[in-house]
């Protein structure tokens, strides 16, 4: 049994957090106290931009393999901190043998891949579900055409023609998005986002991200040698390919179910003269609240036939993944629901 423990996110700029003993002790000038937190119950620290680390504690963490990330204020990755390298090289040995073989990175590939969009089908289906009309015509033709997808995905003889597929499933699925949520607009805008929804999306991707590659390290693999993302510099491929699967239904759903039920207010972002929309510290904290709850919710595995903590999904995953490559199952199994 593994303990499902807390990811700590720190976001008030001038906030500074201190080693204390056994204990990491958050400090800020307006809020006066001794505020404690016990470091056996963190398994992760996630800071943004504005907040210190004082070297004792980052030391601390690093001795315990208690990763340190930090991000800006829009979510997007700068850097992490975790420690010595774990795991069995043997097991990195086997991901590089993996990655060299083009039959083994395209079936990986595809597994990932199919994961997504049975996902992506499975949030369609459901906005379905919830709508009538056009609307419901609408989503149901394009989980028709994930379907279809799908079955094109296991005759696909090349990366490039898989990941075409993939291209061509997501626009679709983005295409779809304002008949499951009438707050989202047509298409993904995310370099920048241009409107609440996509900002929300982006910063929800990297609050996956560090998730999806604490994970990785975890388990002792490379985060920078992929399969679907290949090896590109200074971007963590790996964790990239394995957030596919969780995109839908960890982050999209979220992201949809806020804006359905009325709870992203106005003042929760705020749009610059560039034109980019960004989460305000109020949107920031109120949203990091409700992925901090939803990462506690069960989420059924439909290859373990049995519900698994969502902030436990992507460890399971990795685990799936080193177990393919050490050659225990003869295929990487994603994450899927039925």
């Amino acid at each position: 049994m593994t303990e499902l423990l807390k990811t700590l996110y720190v976001t008030t700029a001038g906030t500074s957090l201190h080693l204390d003993g056994d204990a990491l002790r958050v400090y800020h000038a307006d809020r006066p106290g001794r505020h404690l937190l016990p470091l056996i119950r963190i398994d992760e620290v996630v800071v943004f931009n504005g907040v210190t680390v004082t070297d004792d504690l980052l030391h601390r963490c690093a001795a315990d393999s208690r990763p340190v990330t930090w991000l800006t204020r829009n979510g997007k990755f700068l850097a992490r901190v975790h420690g010595p390298t774990t795991g069995n090289p043997h097991l990195r040995i086997a991901q590089l043998r993996a990655y060299d073989s083009e039959n083994q990175t395209l079936a990986i590939a595809k597994s990932m891949i199919a994961g997504k969009l049975h996902n992506y089908r499975q949030l369609l289906l459901r906005g379905a579900r919830d709508t009538s009309g056009a609307r419901q015509a609408g989503l149901r033709e394009i989980a028709d055409q994930h379907a279809d997808a799908l079955s094109a995905l296991q005759d696909a003889q090349d990366l490039d023609q898989a990941r075409g597929i993939e291209g061509s499933a997501a626009r679709g699925y983005f295409q779809a998005l304002p008949d499951i949520a009438p707050a989202a607009v047509r298409g993904r805008a995310r370099r920048p986002p241009t409107d609440p929804i996509n900002c929300l999306l982006s910063f929800g991707y990297g609050m996956l991200r560090a998730a999806v590659h604490g994970a990785i390290e975890q388990v002792g693999l490379d985060p920078y040698l992929g399969f679907l993302h290949g090896i590109r510099p200074a971007k963590p491929a790996l964790a990239l390919d394995l957030m596919e699967e969780f995109r839908p239904l960890l982050v999209d759903r979220l992201v949809l179910t806020l804006f359905n039920r009325d709870q992203i207010k106005p003042g929760h972002t705020e749009k610059l003269p560039s034109g980019q929309v960004q989460l305000t510290d109020d949107g920031r904290r109120f949203f990091l609240e409700q992925w901090s709850n939803a990462r506690e919710r069960p989420w059924p595995h439909a290859y373990l036939d049995r519900e698994i903590p969502t902030a436990l999904l992507p460890l399971v995953q990795a685990r799936m993944l080193a177990r393919h490559l050490r050659g225990d199952t003869d295929l990487y199994i994603p994450w899927t629901v039925t």
